[in-house]
């Protein structure tokens, strides 16, 4: 499966307006990363931090699960989401 960078960059967004209106990962995810409410607001366009909210969300499979089924997508599409917004940095070999 191929994605292209405007639809990971589409889908990180997605992820993040799921997040913030999942009252029980919000706070999680705000405390996971250090980030605030004002961040997410100013970093949203940035593919680093797409791509943490894409590193977040695959930290739970049922996170995933019900990410992908709220949106219509594969269960595999944040992950190489990540992987296209990160490009070779998002590689790991170990």
């Amino acid at each position: 499966m191929n994605l292209s960078r405007d639809a990971a960059e589409t889908l990180a967004l997605q992820a993040l307006g799921w997040l913030v209106g999942n009252d029980e990962l919000m706070p999680v995810f705000l405390g996971a990363t250090g980030a605030s409410v004002e961040d997410l607001k100013a970093q949203a366009h940035d593919a680093a931090f797409q791509a943490s909210v894409l590193e977040f969300l695959t930290m739970d499979d049922a996170w995933v699960v019900a990410f992908c089924d709220a949106v219509g997508e594969d269960y595999m599409t944040p992950m190489l989401a990540r992987q296209v917004l990160l490009g070779e940095s998002g590689r790991h070999w170990t």
